[in-house]
């Protein structure tokens, strides 16, 4: 009987945030000790090869957890530059955080007032928000103004539907990277932390309930009928699914959409990967990750890898030695064939 194997896979969600997939052998599942090791993981992978920018002052306060000083230096900048809408976001994320509702909402309309987009019906920072009465009104106005930007969207309230689960899948995110930096702090994990894992589970398990309602009611979600960002929010869920049986049963529909152009071809290549990893079989696009013998990060091993960009460029990425090169710092040598 061979000995328990624990595969660490690294991969990008759809909001940009590195995360850590485990797969452990299933007489460990469901334990304490997965919440352990994914948290030691995520700390451990948060040190390596992520491309630092610049940040302000406030920017810093907020990775600290400093929120009452974030928002002094967010509002000094504010006061200097009332233009500038992404600090009066950022402003109104800080005010979010602590539970400052009407501050909140004041520079969040300020914000959205030159924010075509919908992110901020989907970030995380402004779950607090949800619950207030005037969010609402608050998204119907940003949906309104999305759609004379970039034309009708066919499901509005279904997308909305599908932004605010990927809120909800990111809702605890701030918090544990508090926990994370507590832990490189003090070498040991904060007892707050586990209550907050146990929650981020369960909003997992209830995101997939919702999942499947919505997709039971209303089809599988394309770019064409709710959008780019919520079309992709199932990918979110199922890729954050503990049971590799999940993402197997849904794999063909994400390489549908992904072919059709109705969805994305990059979580489609890091989920299909993610579930051959798993399988201990060779990976088709190199989007899985594990830590060489010295530290660093290399691909896991590559199908005929002298064809990878062949079958990269079928879905629309880009040569695997670039993405590699810029992910995780990886030179990736092996020539390629037509």
């Amino acid at each position: 009987m061979s000995k328990p194997t624990l595969i660490l896979a690294l991969v990008d969600n759809l909001v940009g945030v590195l995360t850590i997939t485990i797969v452990l052998p299933n007489h460990l599942k469901n334990t304490s000790m997965i919440q352990l090791i994914k948290f030691l993981l995520f700390v451990a992978a948060s040190q390596v090869c992520i491309a630092q920018s610049t940040i302000s002052e406030a920017d810093q306060f907020r990775k600290e957890g400093k929120l009452e000083a974030a928002i002094k230096a967010y509002t000094t900048d504010y006061q200097s530059n009332p233009k500038d809408w992404k600090n009066a976001y950022n402003l109104a994320c800080a005010y979010a955080l602590i539970d400052q509702m009407d501050s909140a909402i004041q520079y969040l309309n300020i914000a959205l007032k030159d924010d075509t987009s919908l992110w901020a019906l989907a970030d995380s920072d402004l779950y607090a928000l949800i619950d207030d009465p005037r969010w609402q009104t608050l998204t119907d106005n940003q949906m309104e103004r999305h759609q004379k930007k970039h034309g009708k969207i066919e499901q509005p309230e279904v997308a909305m539907q599908w932004l605010q689960i990927i809120m909800k899948d990111q809702a605890l995110d701030y918090y544990i990277d508090r926990a994370k930096s507590e832990y490189m702090k003090l070498g040991s994990i904060p007892q707050w932390y586990h209550p907050l894992g146990m929650f981020k589970g369960q909003i997992t398990k209830d995101n997939f309930k919702q999942m499947q309602a919505l997709i039971e009611t209303h089809g599988w979600p394309k770019y064409s009928t709710v959008g780019e960002l919520a079309a992709d929010a199932p990918l979110l869920v199922i890729n954050h699914h503990e049971e590799d049986a999940v993402r197997e049963k849904y794999i063909a529909q994400i390489r549908q959409n992904c072919l059709e152009k109705e969805g994305s071809c990059m979580e489609y290549a890091k989920i299909q990967d993610r579930i051959l990893v798993a399988l201990n079989k060779p990976q088709w696009y190199g989007m899985q990750f594990r830590y060489a013998p010295d530290r660093t990060l290399e691909p896991f091993p590559v199908k005929n890898p002298k064809y990878v960009d062949q079958r990269r460029k079928e879905i629309g990425l880009e040569p695997l030695k670039d993405y590699l090169k810029r992910k995780i710092g990886y030179d990736f040598l092996v020539g390629q064939e037509e």
